[in-house]
């Protein structure tokens, strides 16, 4: 049976969401996983005990919290007890296969990396997002904030491990992989850009070039790479969406009862339509290129988000992720 441990301290609601999240994910599975909490026993325990759902879960006690205000490196120094690290090194141990936190985003990355190690041929983890396409499905963009600044042979290792990510878990059998840009001509560009094709173009991936920010959406590409500046600043404006046409419509409706009623008729046409755009849909992003299945994910995730990581997480140890990249890397000869 798959294991999955989750921080349940240090995000904008915990341990509450966390808690609801995972047992939700349990009597909807039926237990089909088992959960290891990692928190404060004392605050975590309450709030499980005797819950539909509790028969599948363990808690481990962990006194330390590392915050959103800690700066990384110094917490995983300094607070070794906490549930962030204790349930990194829980994975580390085989103790689960799988770990999931919304905590300090960039603890948890550092954590994983220096705890469990790169696999070999990563020069640096990525994160990657899924985008809705206009005509159905998702583009995935790699790298969306693990690393701000990138290399060309970084984007090549992008495009192998977003490659297999692709085919293990949304079932594409031969990706396209694209290099996101200025415009489509292989003379467009910045400097990293020009140096990442010819790698790219020789990496035995299905690459079809530069594509631009507009192709996201329109689902050009399957996989699509950037440096994560550039990701997370798309990252970010594409979870602003829904906030931003709720607003406005809510807006319009406040107008009259001519525009409310407007606004009635077509709601459930929108809430169906832009699903696809919420973030809680798809819960967190995955860390690859470390050792082992690592879920990171919103600060302030609901319950809902949650529950869609643990399902995320049971996924990608189910497919064996981490060994299909590794195999891939090996077989591309990537030396990092």
């Amino acid at each position: 049976m798959i294991r999955i441990g989750l921080d349940t301290m240090g995000s904008d609601n915990s341990p509450a969401y966390e808690v609801e999240g995972a047992l939700t994910a349990l009597v909807e599975t039926n237990g089909r996983f088992v959960v290891t909490l990692y928190g404060k026993r004392s605050v975590v325990e309450p709030l499980v005990s005797g819950k539909p759902g509790s028969q599948w879960v363990t808690i481990v006690d962990t006194p330390e919290v590392i915050t959103m205000h800690d700066e990384p490196v110094a917490a995983l120094k300094h607070k070794r007890d906490s549930s962030l690290v204790r349930g990194v090194l829980a994975l580390k141990a085989g103790e689960v296969d799988a770990f999931i936190s919304i905590g300090n985003t960039g603890a948890v990355m550092s954590a994983s990396t220096l705890e469990l190690g790169r696999i070999k041929g990563v020069s640096r983890p990525m994160i990657g997002a899924q985008f809705p396409r206009g005509g159905g499905g998702f583009t995935l963009v790699f790298d969306v904030g693990a690393t701000v600044d990138a290399k060309a042979q970084w984007l090549k290792e992008y495009g192998i491990m977003g490659t297999v990510y692709a085919q293990e878990i949304f079932g594409v059998k031969n990706p396209t992989v694209g290099l996101l840009s200025v415009g489509e001509e292989k003379e467009k560009g910045n400097a990293l850009t020009a140096e990442a094709i010819p790698l790219l173009e020789n990496a035995g991936l299905n690459f079809i070039g530069n594509v631009e920010g507009r192709d996201i959406l329109a689902g050009k590409a399957d996989v699509i790479l950037c440096d994560g500046f550039t990701g997370n600043i798309i990252l970010k404006f594409a979870e602003s969406v829904l906030t931003s046409l709720r607003v406005r419509i809510k807006a319009y409706a406040a107008k009259g009862i001519v525009n409310k009623l407007k606004a009635a008729v077509t709601a459930s046409v929108l809430r169906a339509s832009l699903k696809d755009f919420d973030y809680q849909e798809h819960g967190g992003v995955p860390l690859l290129g470390v050792n082992g299945v690592v879920i990171i994910g919103h600060g302030s995730s609901t319950p809902r988000a949650i529950r869609t990581m643990m399902l995320r997480a049971e996924e990608m140890v189910e497919k064996n992720v981490v060994a299909v990249t590794r195999a891939a890397l090996s077989t591309a000869g990537t030396n990092a």
